[in-house]
């Protein structure tokens, strides 16, 4: 009986041998037919994406689309760009179909349904903004010349962006989470970078085709109100992150020694055999933030038990490496376990770092970090600093020496500061006296 063959995957890799289909299809412009060409292809970080690309050889017409044809991020993001010089406007960017885009200084505002998912640069993405609202400009010269006049103001100002004579600040919202502009700094943060992570509201959800506000509080009440004591692990359907196939994912509550009562959940694909483990933190919020240092000085040190909350940074100074909170999300594992899943996330989500648009300089020094970077998780370079920096507390670190103080360890608390809790939602909970508060917005309202 022969081998059942396994079906070719349908998105590939992104290498210089992938061939796009080729379809005939009606040019808009001239009515006459040509060409798209479409590829299905894997970006870093991305996941899958549709690249399509039309031509008409009779009117000569041009144009690209990208289409995501991955799972959407659990949240949403705002990506915001600080562009002070000419070098800024080449930074490549992924703008998905559900992004807006926003020029803060200008006041401008591109809904997400006026333009498709782009793969381009910062300047190509300030040429698309003139071209769209150069639309119409001689008709509403002779009959609107104030809208005119207000809206030829606004191209001056984005073509003095375009070319690099004035500094601007673009912003990204993304409420799927899939868009993403090329960091010039890696493996370091780049300082003209920022991205915040966010909840969605039910509006965006319903927006996303994710199902509206009533129908998931519904759900919610349903699953409070079944009886019965819930059983030691529990399962529930989900879908892998890599392959988007169904996968299951188990939960279990467990309570760590010293330390606090975590959620730890563990998925596991069946069909390309992707193993992740995520932790949630439970229990109230600390009221002070925690660093924790240690002083890697052994290979003894890489198998000591690490929990690295959702919000913790995570820096080894002495291979400059440093992660914002929020990467990899939760990981309970060892030292050396976190050091591999970092090495392996780097290599295969940062994206721009494997085609020809970086330079030989750029691989060459992001080759050498992640050499570093995999010594270190060998046990090769020694001593290094591991730093966690947690500021809601919810981070731990395997102490060799409990119950007495590790030598090598050194656990500090610290205040946070406004905007750290205003990152986190944590300046406008108020737990104490909120009724004496409320009734006196009532008497002042009346």
């Amino acid at each position: 009986m022969s081998e059942q063959k396994q079906p070719e995957p349908i998105f590939v890799d992104l290498h210089d041998n992938s061939k796009p289909a080729e379809i005939e299809s009606l040019c808009m412009k001239c009515h006459e037919m040509g060409t798209t060409r479409m590829l299905f292809t894997k970006i870093p970080h991305f996941k899958e994406i549709i690249i399509m690309a039309f031509e008409c050889p009779h009117c000569g017409f041009r144009n690209n689309e990208l289409q995501s044809a991955g799972a959407f991020n659990e949240k949403g993001q705002v990506v915001t760009c600080h562009v002070t010089g000419p070098e800024d406007l080449d930074r490549q960017l992924v703008k998905s179909d559900f992004a807006s885009v926003k020029f803060e200084e200008l006041d401008l505002e591109i809904p997400p349904s006026r333009q498709r998912g782009l793969l381009t640069t910062i300047e190509g993405l300030v040429g698309n903004a003139i071209e769209d609202l150069s639309v119409g400009q001689p008709v509403r010269k002779h009959t609107d010349e104030d809208v005119y006049n207000k809206i030829e103001a606004i191209i001056q100002q984005l073509t003095a962006y375009q070319e690099g004579k004035q500094e601007f600040t673009l912003i990204i919202d993304d409420a799927s989470g899939n868009s993403y502009i090329e960091n010039r700094c890696l493996p370091a943060q780049d300082p003209k970078i920022t991205l915040r992570w966010y909840t969605r509201t039910p509006e965006q959800n319903e927006f996303l085709g994710l199902g509206s506000g009533p129908q998931q509080e519904q759900q919610g009440q349903a699953t409070q109100e079944e009886e019965g004591e819930a059983p030691e692990v529990l399962a529930f359907p989900a879908n892998c992150s890599h392959c988007n196939a169904p996968s299951e994912t188990n939960m279990h509550v467990m309570d760590i020694p010293h330390f606090k009562e975590v959620v730890i959940m563990a998925t596991t694909c069946q069909q390309c055999g992707y193993k992740s483990n995520e932790v949630k933190a439970g229990g109230p919020i600390s009221a002070q933030g925690k660093r924790i240092t240690l002083n890697m000085t052994d290979v003894e040190d890489l198998s000591r038990d690490i929990l690295k909350s959702e919000t913790c940074g995570l820096s080894i100074p002495e291979i400059d490496l440093e992660l914002t909170p929020g990467t990899l999300g939760g990981r309970f594992t060892t030292v050396e376990g976190l050091l591999r899943q970092v090495h392996d996330e780097l290599e295969e989500r940062v994206p721009f770092m494997h085609g020809d648009s970086t330079t030989d300089e750029s691989r060459q020094r992001w080759t050498n970090f992640l050499s570093r970077l995999s010594d270190v998780a060998d046990g090769k370079v020694l001593p290094v600093t591991l730093i966690l920096n947690d500021p809601l507390a919810n981070s731990y670190l395997q102490n060799l020496y409990a119950p007495d103080d590790d030598p090598e360890m050194k656990i500090e608390s610290y205040e946070r500061d406004w905007d750290t809790n205003e990152s986190l939602g944590l300046n406008d909970i108020k737990l104490e006296n909120y009724e004496e508060e409320h009734q006196q917005q009532e008497q002042e309202s009346k």
